[in-house]
C-alpha cells in the first residue's frame, strides 16, 4: 500500500509541495491561504481558463494537471471543484501522477466517486474524500478545511467520518496531553476513496504509534468492518471509539448521505456491539474519548 506518511512528510528535508486544484473559486482561495498560513507548501493551482496568472502573487497558476505536475514534481493534490466537475479533474490530477489526492467537494454522484477510486487504484494512488475535511499531520503539513487550533504534534492516530466531531475530539485529545500523529477524515458519503478500513491499514504499522481514535456514525457498516479487521489483526495497541448518531430516528437521513439507519443495518448499537467485541470502548460523548483513552493506555 502507498505509505501515506511518506507522501506528507517526504524524507523530512523540506516540505511536500502540494497542488490546489479550483484555488480560484471562493472556497479554494479560502482555504489555500489558511493552509498557507499554516505553513504548507502550496506550490501550484489549477484552474482551466486561468493558466499563467498567479495566485496572492506567489502561486503559480496552470491550465490542467499536467503541466503543474511536470513544473513542480508534487505528489499531493487537493481538490476544490464543484461536484459536477469532479470526475474530469480527479482523472486530471490521477492520469498526471497525482499519488494522494484529497477530494473535499460534498454531493459528488455515487457513479462518478466510484469511477475516481478505479482510477486511483488503477494509478496505486490514495484518494480521501469525495465530502472529506482532509488530512493533516499536526504542525507539519494540512491539506483541507479543519481548523488548526484544535490539533496538536503527537503518537495518536485520529480516523473520522465526521468533519465537525473531528475538531472537536481533536481538541479534547489535544487539551489532556494527547497530540496526534494524523488526523484523517474519511468523508461522510456512501462511498469513499479510502474507507475506515484503509485508513487503518496506512496508520497501524507507523512507527510511534501509541493509540488510535475512530469517530464514527450511524449508517453503513464500515465500524462493523474496521472492528472485524481488528480482530482479525488482533492488534494490540489501544483504540477508542465514538459513534455519533446514537439517538437518531430509524430510516431518516441524517446529515451525511452515508447517515442513514435500515432496521439494524447501520445502527449505533449495531456498531457498539461490534466495538465491544473487538476490546474498543466507545465514548458516550466526545468529551470522554482521551478518558477512555488513558484507561486503554494504561492497561497496556
Amino acid at each position: 500500500m502507498t505509505d501515506i506518511f511518506k507522501l506528507l512528510k517526504g524524507d523530512g528535508s523540506e516540505k511536500q509541495p502540494v497542488i490546489v486544484q479550483g484555488i480560484t473559486g471562493k472556497f479554494g482561495t479560502r482555504h489555500t491561504k489558511l493552509m498557507m498560513e499554516y505553513g504548507t507548501n502550496i506550490v501550484a493551482g489549477v484552474t482551466p481558463g486561468k493558466g499563467g496568472q498567479k495566485f496572492e502573487n506567489s502561486v503559480p497558476i496552470y491550465e490542467t494537471m499536467k503541466e503543474a505536475v511536470d513544473a513542480t514534481g508534487s505528489k499531493i493534490s487537493i481538490m476544490f471543484v464543484p461536484a459536477k466537475f469532479f470526475l474530469g479533474a480527479a482523472k486530471d490530477a490521477l492520469e498526471a501522477g497525482i499519488k494522494l489526492l484529497i477530494a473535499i467537494p460534498e454531493h459528488v454522484p455515487v457513479q462518478d466517486a466510484m469511477k475516481a477510486i478505479e482510477v486511483a487504484k488503477q494509478k496505486n494512488a490514495i484518494m480521501i474524500g469525495p465530502n472529506t475535511p482532509g488530512v493533516m499531520i499536526p504542525e507539519l503539513i494540512k491539506i483541507g478545511i479543519m481548523p488548526a487550533s484544535p490539533f496538536k504534534f503527537g503518537n495518536i492516530a485520529v480516523l473520522s467520518k465526521s468533519g465537525t466531531l473531528l475538531y472537536e475530539i481533536g481538541n479534547n485529545l489535544s487539551t489532556s496531553g494527547f497530540g496526534q500523529c494524523i488526523t484523517l477524515g474519511i468523508g461522510g458519503d456512501p462511498i469513499n476513496g479510502t474507507r475506515l478500513i484503509d485508513a487503518f491499514d496506512m496508520v497501524k504499522d507507523y512507527p510511534d504509534l501509541e493509540g488510535i481514535v475512530v469517530v464514527g456514525e450511524i449508517g453503513g457498516e464500515a465500524e462493523e468492518v474496521f472492528a472485524q479487521k481488528v480482530i482479525d489483526e488482533n492488534f494490540k495497541k489501544p483504540i477508542v471509539a465514538y459513534v455519533a448518531g446514537r439517538k437518531a430516528p430509524k430510516e431518516k437521513r441524517m446529515g451525511h448521505a452515508g447517515a442513514i439507519v435500515m432496521g439494524n443495518y447501520g445502527s449505533a448499537e449495531s456498531k457498539i456491539e461490534m466495538f465491544s467485541k473487538a476490546n474498543i470502548p466507545v465514548a458516550k460523548r466526545p468529551a470522554e474519548v482521551p478518558i477512555l483513552l488513558a484507561g486503554k493506555m494504561e492497561k497496556k
